[in-house]
């Protein structure tokens, strides 16, 4: 009996020195992704030293941290589309204004440590558009041109690959001396001179891994040859205005119909384009006797 008066208040006492367990918070995924309009899980698990009933907050980081669940009900746009089961909230067909950062909050005030916390990342993935396509209809032989492909909307962001007459165009080019270059990223294709095989149909597919890939609508680019007849016409042409205007001007002034005047300044005559520079400021014939 001596014995067991002795140890009772051992027990006693080392209970009481026994290190206490403060209310500790965790997630089973600090990461969250999901494609847009289904539902996301934001696990929150709690254990509490003596509280049975500790508050359970949950917030939502941005520009400014606003309540998502807090007094025992969702707050703002989260109102009448989210659940919660113990400290876990369900988000019901989140877009991507749901996306952004979440911190889960248990107050124990009974605890020795009396708050916890937890961080969940929330990505809400987008499926690809139809992107945008810019394809020139006409490009003059060895120029430079872009062929553009675009779409906004995705998220992560598209990657982009290039069709030509339903084909799909190598990249990176499989010959070294290739005219061509596509960047992946951004959706260029770039010719550093087109030739009369680059014509045909062209076309742009967009995917990120999320949902099907999306093409836009083929348009067509034709390449042409410069037409050096018709430069060699147009410069033709152009000096046969120079001869005549300038053969004008001079007969003009031989026959007296140029005169200048006291204070005469000089101007050209806008229709020979600079060909002819007359110096007068009156234009007028001699009056009939």
């Amino acid at each position: 009996m001596e014995g067991t008066s002795l140890c009772l208040p051992i027990v006693i006492l080392l209970m009481q020195c026994s290190p206490s367990v403060p209310v500790t918070v965790s997630t089973t995924r600090h990461k969250v992704e999901v494609e847009e309009f289904s539902d996301a899980v934001l696990s929150c698990l709690f254990r509490t030293e003596r509280d049975p009933n500790p508050r359970i907050e949950w917030k939502k980081k941005a520009k400014e941290v606003s309540f998502v669940y807090y007094d025992g009900r969702f707050r703002g746009p989260f109102e009448g589309r989210a659940t919660i089961d113990g400290a876990t909230v369900t988000l019901h067909k989140v877009t991507q204004e749901d996306a952004g950062e979440y911190r889960c909050e248990i107050s124990a005030s009974l605890d020795t440590v009396s708050l916890g916390e937890t961080n969940v990342t929330l990505n809400v993935l987008v499926p690809p558009q139809t992107p945008s396509c810019e394809v020139p209809a006409s490009v003059v032989t060895g120029t430079a041109v872009q062929l553009r492909c675009r779409d906004q909307q995705s998220v992560p962001p598209a990657t982009y690959s290039w069709f030509k007459d339903n084909k799909k165009i190598s990249n990176p080019p499989r010959h070294a001396n290739a005219t061509y270059l596509i960047n992946s990223q951004t959706g260029i294709l770039e010719f550093k001179a087109v030739a009369k095989e680059d014509s045909g149909r062209y076309s742009c597919l967009a995917s990120n891994g999320v949902g099907s890939p999306k093409m836009c609508e083929g348009k067509d680019m034709t390449i042409e040859d410069v037409n050096i007849t018709a430069i060699v016409g147009g410069v033709v042409v152009l000096c046969l205005l120079l001869l005549v205007c300038g053969c004008g001007g001079m007969l003009l002034h031989r026959n007296g119909l140029l005169t200048q005047g006291p204070r005469g300044r000089s101007f050209w005559i806008s229709q020979c384009h600079g060909a002819a520079h007359i110096s007068s400021q009156t234009l007028h014939r001699t009056d009939d006797t």
